[in-house]
């Protein structure tokens, strides 16, 4: 979510925060579904951890989205729904890529992936739409409020798109599963009927390019960058390989859907609350510490358990749940912080280059996941994580001292 350009409000400001909902869950339900589902379903259908580890190239649009946002913001499809006209065409084609995947076997790995990756280009554009719809209209004093909204619509998506659909592999099958999936994406269609948009279509061809090197000419956005960059390195890792290792160590796919759904659904909704009340009172640099602590010892739970020092699965289930608590209150420090570095020339590009810079180590994290897995084990690739992320919360927390501080705590926007 970028910072808002004006505070036009050509809405009721309810009316506003039931829009962003459902255009968020529009984009988590297949996302997750790609991220969560279909990985442990693969493992249990014998397919490599090194070709499940592929999966995170479905990622790539998301890190080069920048590339084609000015397009969204200028190409109007409909000329009197210009960002609602990008939502409806990007969700129909990704409902039929879900329904695409009916015709598919999920050990066909290159099929999922081309199917995949189509539907990730149609997130993105679909994302930078979002974005610039919340960007254009959220006021400033309902920032906070937006993002929560952000972090609550994606747990709701995290549930159905991952937690239900494994559950439906589990009791109904791959097809059935695929179809009940597609059918939940197509409800928040109903969010882009809502959305009123006052921006006249002259002004698109007065709307700026995007500059990465006007962004990269500033010495505190640049510290900003290595901190998107750094932090969040080690997660890569983990995530990718959590459902395939828990499928190894013998835990069925129906428990693994309930363990996601219920930590999603309360980090998406508690998590985002708690971390924008942290932020608040402590500000950055401790909220950032905090959080990237817990992370680090949620991987040394993980990196035990899989040496054996650890029995049972009672401390690998807390793990996995408060690492995607923590997953949930990161993303608002660091959109917070990436707000904040923001500059009010060009806000939306700013947060779109730190956004994706953030995505890229994760996704490089990912990729590389299930080869380290198959080389070295489960223990070797979380040992390493937890090592990367240490060695991260010191770096960032070095780094911020570097920026001057704001009033609320966070660096200022230079």
């Amino acid at each position: 979510m970028t910072v808002a350009l004006d505070a036009a409000r050509p809405q009721g400001r309810m009316r506003l925060f039931v829009v962003l909902a459902g255009l968020y869950v529009a984009q988590a339900i297949p996302s997750y579904l790609f991220a969560a589902a279909i990985p442990p379903i693969m493992r249990e259908q014998g397919v490599s951890r090194s070709a499940i580890g592929a999966i995170a190239i479905l990622f790539l649009p998301l890190v080069l989205k920048f590339l084609w946002a000015p397009l969204v913001d200028r190409i109007r499809p409909v000329a009197r729904a210009h960002r609602a006209s990008w939502v409806f065409l990007t969700q129909a084609g990704i409902v039929g890529c879900i329904l695409g995947l009916i015709a598919i076997e999920v050990t066909d790995i290159r099929a999922v992936l081309v199917i995949g990756f189509v539907a990730s280009l149609l997130l993105a554009t679909q994302d930078i739409a979002t974005d610039g719809y919340a960007a254009k209209y959220l006021p400033p004093e309902d920032r906070a409020i937006g993002n929560a909204i952000q972090g609550g619509a994606v747990a709701f998506g995290v549930v159905i798109g991952g937690t239900l659909g494994l559950v439906l592999y589990h009791y109904v099958g791959w097809t059935w599963m695929l179809i009940t999936i597609a059918a939940f994406s197509v409800l928040p269609l109903i969010a882009a009927v809502m959305m009123r948009e006052d921006d006249p279509a002259a002004s698109a061809a007065a709307t700026p390019r995007p500059s990465l090197m006007a962004f990269l000419r500033r010495p505190e956005a640049r510290q900003i960058l290595w901190i998107a960059l750094i932090y969040r390195a080690s997660e890569g890792f983990v995530k990718a390989m959590e459902g395939p290792y828990l499928v190894d160590v013998g835990v069925p796919l129906n428990q693994i859907g309930y363990l996601s759904g219920t930590a999603a659904a309360t980090a998406g909704i508690a998590g985002s609350a708690m971390a924008a009340w942290l932020i608040r009172k402590r500000g950055l640099s401790f909220v950032l510490s905090l959080l990237g602590g817990m992370r680090t010892v949620c991987f040394l739970l993980f990196a035990l358990h899989a040496y054996g020092l650890i029995t049972g699965k009672e401390a690998l289930f807390g793990a996995a749940g408060f690492q995607t608590l923590i997953r949930y209150m990161e993303i608002v420090a660091l959109y917070s912080l990436f707000m904040a570095v923001s500059s009010s020339d060009q806000p939306g590009t700013d947060f779109t280059i730190l956004a994706c810079a953030q995505l890229v180590v994760y996704l490089a994290g990912s990729m590389l996941s299930g080869r380290i897995a198959d080389w070295l084990g489960y223990g070797s690739l979380f040992a390493l994580s937890t090592a990367l992320s240490a060695i991260a919360v010191l770096a960032t927390l070095r780094m911020l001292r570097q920026v001057r501080p704001a009033r609320d705590g966070q660096p200022a926007p230079g």
